[in-house]
């Protein structure tokens, strides 16, 4: 009957904070801040907490907040992570929470992340102040800054973050999931991404006189192609690899031949042996670019972020807490990885930990993905997150847990 008390009672309170946190979400997309200049939002969240007799502490240069229980130090804590940054994005929603920031929005659903967490650490504070927890509850929340850039992570990280932590969990909104699912893999969840840096130099001139110049430019353009055609036709189709071009940086005025090109992408791969592969062939494919047309080219791979693998036993009490909010058949399997990169893999270094997509689609309505300028989410999925997040806090704590039998545990 104990057991049936708490989750009943932490649902409550999660329904009573429900104006709150769709109100912090709104506000959030209201007023986004890029990756990097995250302070408005984080003296936001600091305030919050403060008030809800929290004592939390500032992440780097003031951007991102820590904020552990207030209960006596145990000898498990499990942090419950949520991202803060927006995208240089310019949102073209029209919707009362809009965002008032001209070109940069919450594309990817950090608000609601964020607006999540909140409401779950809100709630584990109310129930431990009122002695309404079946056991002693031991987490941290950790908000965190640029997530976007692939460095908020190490930078949480560096400030404390992972210090006494055992295990960390965290969500991620699924747009292609209707709100009331949730999606669950075990092992591999996204891929590694490196991101690629390829500098193409030639020698300039006169745009009416190409003949006199090596065009670094058409070097690029061959360079790109070259890349795209060989990459998918000398690796395995079975294995998945993409390179993508997003920047292609060059010249300064339309009647001349730069001296240089600059191609900025992303490298992502699922296993590390096609991964070190595709960047050797990727140097070969430059080589032979630079041969037939002489110029040269530098090629720059920098590791950004790996890929999210998730530890079994914390999938296993994720789809417990997810199961007791929706019903078993509500909560889905993830067929294949993501090719899409996250840094919470960062935090897996040390110590193990999960991540489940949740889903925020509304019925019937036209889907919205991550990174579009229409982006938006069900706000109904708050409520689950929040509840899922919470429970699992409380299951990770129950003593009864034995660390020898659960994988989740370190050894």
């Amino acid at each position: 009957m104990k057991t049936a008390t708490w989750r009943n009672q932490l649902d409550t309170c999660v329904d009573r904070h429900w104006e709150q946190i769709v109100s912090i979400r709104r506000h959030l997309h209201c007023h986004p801040e890029p990756s990097g200049e995250e302070t408005e939002t984080s003296q936001f969240l600091f305030r919050l907490l403060q008030d809800a007799g929290a004592s939390p502490h500032y992440g780097p240069e003031g951007r991102g907040v820590m904020v552990d229980c207030p209960a006596e130090s145990m000898p498990r804590r499990l942090a419950l992570r949520a991202d803060i940054d927006a995208l240089r994005i310019q949102d073209q929603k029209e919707v009362p929470y809009r965002s008032q920031q001209p070109g940069v929005m919450h594309a990817c659903g950090h608000d609601a992340h964020t607006a999540m967490l909140a409401g779950a650490l809100l709630t584990l504070l109310e129930l431990e102040s009122q002695g309404a927890l079946p056991w002693p509850v031991s987490w941290r929340g950790i908000f965190q800054p640029s997530e976007e850039t692939g460095t908020g992570a190490r930078e949480m990280i560096e400030c404390g973050a992972m210090e006494d932590i055992d295990a960390i969990i965290a969500t991620h909104v699924d747009p292609t999931r209707e709100a009331g699912k949730v999606g669950l893999r075990w092992g591999v969840l996204t891929a590694n991404c490196d991101d690629t840096r390829l500098v193409v130099t030639g020698q300039g001139g006169h745009a009416a006189r190409p003949h006199e110049t090596i065009d670094p430019v058409a070097a690029a353009a061959q360079l790109m192609n070259s890349l795209y055609v060989m990459l998918p036709r000398t690796t395995d189709s079975q294995e998945a690899l993409v390179l993508t071009i997003g920047q292609l940086l060059a010249g300064h005025n339309p009647n001349v031949v730069p001296e240089q090109v600059t191609l900025l992408g992303t490298l992502r791969s699922l296993d590390r042996r096609v991964r070190q592969e595709a960047k050797e062939k990727i140097r070969q494919v430059a080589q032979g670019v630079a041969i037939a047309t002489g110029t040269k080219i530098d090629v720059e791979f920098n590791t950004g972020v790996l890929g999210v693998v998730n530890a079994p036993g914390l999938n296993h009490l994720l789809q417990i807490a997810a199961t007791d909010v929706l019903g078993d058949d509500n909560v889905e399997a993830i067929p294949r990885p993501s090719m899409g990169s996250e840094d919470f893999a960062a935090y897996l270094d040390l110590a193990p930990g999960a991540m489940f997509r949740l889903g925020a689609a509304a019925p019937k309505a036209t889907r919205t993905f991550l990174h579009s300028p229409m982006f938006d989410i069900d706000e109904r999925a708050l409520a689950i997150g929040a509840k899922i997040l919470a429970r699992t806090a409380v299951l990770w704590s129950d003593p009864r847990r034995d660390e020898k039998e659960d994988p989740a545990c370190p050894n």
